[in-house]
């Protein structure tokens, strides 16, 4: 029985089911997860919809409950919700649930909910909290979890210039070696938006590291462009 917070966006969600959306939608994932087949702006409105008429949850607890209930349903759109309704929870309320942002990163695992749940909301909570920064991704490093690894890579992606380089680079180092693709695209995408902010200390990085090809060149793609036009950094 679904969760009485989530029942009345679970009608609203069947009446929005398109299966030929759903086919392409779970073919995208590589099939494995089934969808309501809604796109992302129609979501998007009958979510703010419900969080319109019914509130967001009214305290961790609740919230922790409503998120885990939307990971236990098939359809991924739900997974999405469970995103959303934390990430707005978060701007509203200081809370700490590492728990439950675990869970949602090693559960269900895929780039879609992996990639929000860090850059939003673990980026979140650890930008409130840096206290709870080096104990818990130095465990997320040493699980083997490639989702908790990339994670650790990613979660300081809107950070700019509050990120924590030393951080950043000692991971990559450790990581460099994966074969994993997932890993690999994390390691670029990490250093590519620190690019943004620091071209060069990049640069120097990515001339010092051995790095897998893609690694390089998504960490280089920004700074590459530029350099057509300015020959600063290369």
């Amino acid at each position: 029985m679904v969760h009485p917070y989530l029942s009345s966006l679970v009608a609203a969600l069947e009446e929005k089911r398109d299966a030929a959306r759903a086919v392409q939608s779970k073919a995208y994932l590589k099939g494995q997860y089934e969808f309501y087949g809604i796109s992302a702006p129609v979501l998007r409105d009958v979510l703010r919809s419900h969080i319109r008429s019914t509130g967001l949850p009214a305290g961790k607890e609740e919230l922790e409950a409503v998120v885990r209930e939307a990971w236990a349903c098939k359809e991924r759109e739900m997974q999405y919700c469970g995103v959303e309704l934390f990430d707005r929870f978060l701007r509203k309320n200081d809370a700490v649930l590492l728990k439950l942002l675990e869970y949602m990163v090693i559960t269900k695992s895929w780039w879609d909910t992996v990639d929000a749940v860090a850059s939003w909301l673990i980026g979140t909570t650890f930008g409130r909290h840096p206290e709870l920064i080096a104990p818990n991704t130095r465990r997320w490093m040493d699980s083997g979890n490639i989702w908790l690894q990339r994670t650790c890579l990613i979660f300081q992606l809107k950070y700019k210039g509050g990120t924590d380089q030393d951080l950043l680079f000692g991971y990559i180092r450790e990581l460099a070696g994966n074969k994993t693709f997932w890993i690999r695209k994390a390691i670029g995408w990490a250093l590519r938006e620190y690019s943004k902010t620091n071209p060069q200390a990049v640069v120097d990085f990515v001339k010092n590291q051995e790095l897998s090809g893609l690694s390089r060149r998504e960490a280089l793609r920004i700074i590459e462009r530029k350099s057509k036009y300015n020959s600063e950094f290369l």
